[in-house]
């Protein structure tokens, strides 16, 4: 994974963290929302990630005339067998990116669900299953919001975590001045790991130890979440799990078999953040979600996994 990491560097400036937490996400076999203004390298990463791995990657263009049938896919009459034969739509891939995915209608916004709870895609009463990895990466734009239909709780609560790519420093976009002034940084790309090497980490993560300490501050911090006066909406026990399998994904590519209570410190805002909602008075004091579930972690008393 360090080798994936590296790639991804050269094509997205100075954006480690957000980059470290796409590979923790895919290794916990999660879905990932990136949200932030344009121009900032949301697409880029997600088009990156795809090219880094030697995985099939399809992007999904979200707009309002989109339909269920383009993301799922549909049965087509054969003439000549004279039987429906199912056309695979574009979330038959590894990697899926989701550009702009609230501008699109709920209907075609819901067609993700299936998919991305588990893995497969019903039609005509027909299963298919996706092959793995499977991996959605979602955009939105959250400042210009006229047209959109903003995704409801129940679609955000299936991303693992979500992330904000922010602008880049001084540093990095004199950098990406000099390097990708002339050409798109994608084309120099090239895979460094296979799709078999992909499955067989995803499940080496699924044996990393967790104790039951570890666990217990888990559902410590979010049963804080329910209980804080700051949040209307509490997280749901999907986060817990998210939480729990994110954990071993960090504690992997830290190069242990064990997960710690670090290991869920550090994820826990962005797994979280998105499957909370402030209270009124949180808003109206200018707090933001990051700080008050930070404080939430904060109070947590650290088990002593020693």
């Amino acid at each position: 994974m360090g080798q994936v990491r590296e790639a991804i560097e050269r094509v997205i400036e100075g954006k480690s963290e957000q980059i470290d937490l796409a590979l923790i996400v895919l290794l916990a076999e999660g879905h990932l929302l990136v949200e932030d203004v344009p121009g900032v390298g949301k697409t880029m990463l997600a088009r990156a990630l795809g090219r880094a791995i030697d995985c099939s990657v399809r992007r999904l263009q979200f707009t309002p005339d989109l339909l269920p049938s383009d993301i799922t896919g549909v049965s087509v009459y054969n003439q000549v067998s004279h039987e429906f034969e199912f056309k695979p739509g574009g979330i038959f891939a590894n990697i899926v990116v989701g550009d702009e995915i609230n501008r699109a209608s709920p209907k075609t916004q819901s067609a993700l669900l299936e998919a991305m709870a588990e893995r497969q895609v019903s039609s005509d009463g027909i299963t298919h299953e996706l092959e793995r990895p499977f991996m959605v990466i979602a955009t939105q734009n959250p400042i210009e919001m006229e047209g959109t239909y903003p995704l409801p709780e129940a679609q955000r609560d299936r991303f693992m975590a979500r992330i904000e790519m922010g602008y880049p420093t001084r540093r990095a976009e004199l950098d990406m001045l000099e390097h990708h002034g002339g050409v798109s940084p994608l084309e120099g790309l090239r895979p460094v790991v296979s799709r078999d090497q992909i499955v067989r980490m995803i499940q080496l993560v699924r044996e990393v130890y967790v104790a039951d300490a570890v666990k217990d501050f888990i559902v410590d911090v979010v049963a804080g979440t329910r209980k804080s006066e700051d949040l209307r909406l509490g997280a749901s026990p999907r986060s817990s799990l998210a939480l729990l399998r994110a954990a071993r994904a960090r504690a992997a590519m830290k190069g242990r078999d064990y997960a710690i209570p670090e290991d869920v410190q550090s994820l826990a805002v962005q797994v979280l953040s998105h499957r909370v909602l402030p209270s009124t008075a949180s808003q109206l004091g200018g707090r933001s979600v990051r700080d008050i579930l930070s404080e939430i972690v904060a109070s947590v008393e650290i088990p002593d996994h020693r």
